[in-house]
């Protein structure tokens, strides 16, 4: 396995996915704030929850792109379209079963039957995290696409 490639451009390839979910929420395309969300499981402070869950988010990363990986280890073959592939499966993970469960886990979020009484913090996402916005499924499909092609050029398969 490749694992001065996983150690360095899944780091790389995981803080371009990062700042460009962020951009994104920045501009308007989403209001899915995946530092936000991620860091209030730690602090109720939104600008420290945004750097802890940056640090977070780039952890993550990291061990999905072990996950791509050893997959391009045990195919023995790296390929932009195999890593497109996966960003696919990634992305359809997280956002069909990851997020929507959350609301499960996260104690500042509320869930999808949460009445007005609700003192949490968060929305939920929802399913594809449509709750973010519509443009949400398609903004994170491609970025997490895009993520999956830069490892599957990047990464070697031995």
């Amino acid at each position: 396995m490749d694992w001065a490639g996983w150690a360095l451009f899944g780091l790389i390839a995981t803080a371009a996915l990062t700042a460009a979910m962020i951009t994104a929420q920045l501009v308007g395309l989403t209001r899915l704030d995946l530092p936000l969300v991620l860091g209030t499981f730690v602090s109720e402070d939104p600008d420290r929850a945004r750097v802890v869950g940056f640090f977070l988010h780039l952890c993550a990363g990291q061990g999905f792109a072990l996950g791509y990986a050893a997959t391009f280890a045990l195919l023995d073959r790296a390929t932009w379209w195999i890593g497109a592939l996966l960003g696919i499966v990634h992305v359809g993970i997280a956002l069909t079963v990851i997020l929507p469960l959350l609301p499960g886990v996260h104690p500042r979020m509320a869930s999808q039957r949460a009445g007005p009484a609700s003192t949490s913090v968060l929305e939920p996402p929802g399913l594809f995290a449509v709750n973010y916005g519509v443009q949400t499924p398609l903004v994170t499909a491609v970025i997490h696409l895009v993520y999956g092609t830069v490892l599957g050029l990047l990464l070697q398969a031995r």
